[in-house]
């Protein structure tokens, strides 16, 4: 019974190790110091060799230096280990985007929005590509869900007004605006496209 409980108290000390590892892996990130990043989230996969979060850790690191091959590597793990993570597919979407793939980019991104329809960066990750390729009504049904879950995410707002706009939507495009701008007045990117906005619409009136 005792070494049972000894067993348990390692285990419960290791995973709290683990934890501590990938979250100092996340500050290290977060402060630009991929290099430290790294060593915390290659100590963390050595303790939790199952858990995808290491793996989508390094591959953010690597991807922020630039090395594309390191990041695919090690977000194609965290989908082997898990092949419900959101957020490795996005990573793997983000590198077929820096690789100006982006057919491939879209899909991927397609595929973490429908495991985490609430991926931020999946979703502004999809905005950008899709301007890229001029293919909008996924996008704008997923920027509208994630609108509905979030009703003021100024960002989310702007890059579906954007895509409305593209889309020959002007109308909507004005009336999100609008309220975007009652959340922020001084928000000058939403008053440029507001202006852009309303100059369509009066081509369109005139013609």
């Amino acid at each position: 019974m005792e070494s049972m409980n000894a067993n348990e108290i390692e285990k419960h000390k290791l995973t709290q190790h683990y934890q501590v590892l990938q979250e100092l892996g996340d500050c290290y990130t977060s402060v630009g110091n991929y290099s430290q990043a790294h060593r915390c989230y290659e100590k963390a996969a050595s303790l939790g060799p199952d858990e995808p979060g290491p793996y989508v850790g390094l591959g953010v690191a690597s991807l922020q230096v630039a090395k594309l091959e390191d990041a695919e590597i090690a977000f194609r793990v965290a989908c082997r280990l898990d092949p419900r993570c959101a957020k490795a597919y996005a990573g793997l979407a983000m590198v077929a985007q820096q690789r100006r793939d982006f057919p491939q980019s879209f899909d991927l991104y397609m595929k973490s929005l429908e495991l985490d329809s609430n991926n931020i960066t999946a979703l502004l990750g999809l905005f950008q590509v899709s301007c890229e390729m001029g293919s909008f009504a996924k996008v704008i049904h997923y920027l509208q869900v994630y609108l509905q879950m979030h009703p003021g995410d100024t960002s989310v707002m702007f890059a579906l007004s954007a895509l409305y706009l593209k889309d020959g939507q002007a109308g909507q495009a004005k009336g999100l605006l609008q309220d975007l701008l009652t959340l922020e007045p001084t928000n000058q990117d939403a008053t440029n496209l507001l202006e852009e906005v309303e100059h369509t619409m009066a081509g369109v009136g005139r013609a």
